[in-house]
């Protein structure tokens, strides 16, 4: 496919899903220090870029040895002045509240960090678009996590080598 190609896809595909949306995930990731590195800064930047995620809050908790908790728009990740991900500042939908940051502080241990990531999945939006199109209604959705699906995976690889071992 040519660049005019992917252009003139994205471009169609934004102007018939104006009103629609991709469907919205979290994740929570615990740093083992207070002090994020930002490792993961670009493979999440990535995903922007391509298009793929849309980010909709980015925000970090530290839970203190008292119990209590501070809560941070994530901008420096590692600590040393300057904005790594000056590209999302400001990314604060009001989705995640109070409430979500009092929970995720709830998740880890005194002294560590969690990372709350609120993302829309805009890869999806041309599918939900065409679906909604022909009348499709979402009726069911979730998540399996990735260590179920290959626990499940292995035992499955396990029982068909043990029936052909018979």
């Amino acid at each position: 496919m040519t660049e005019q190609d992917m252009n003139e896809q994205d471009m169609t595909a934004r102007e018939a899903t104006a009103g629609d949306h991709g469907p919205i995930d979290y994740l929570a990731l615990e740093f083992p220090e207070a002090r994020m590195r930002g490792e993961g800064l670009a493979a999440l930047l990535d995903l922007h870029d391509r298009g793929i995620i849309r980010v909709l809050d980015l925000r970090a908790v530290t839970r203190e040895v008292d119990g209590t908790f501070t809560a941070a728009a994530i901008a420096d990740l590692d600590g040393d002045g300057t904005l790594d991900l000056a590209v999302f500042q400001g990314v604060e939908s009001g989705l995640i509240d109070d409430e979500d940051l009092r929970q995720a502080a709830d998740l880890i241990e005194p002294g560590k960090v969690v990372a709350l990531l609120m993302y829309e999945n805009t890869w999806a939006i041309p599918f939900v678009s065409a679906m909604r199109r022909v009348g499709a209604q979402l009726i069911a959705s979730g998540r399996i996590p990735a260590e179920e699906v290959i626990a499940a995976l292995d035992a499955l690889e396990a029982e068909e080598a043990q029936v052909q071992a018979t």
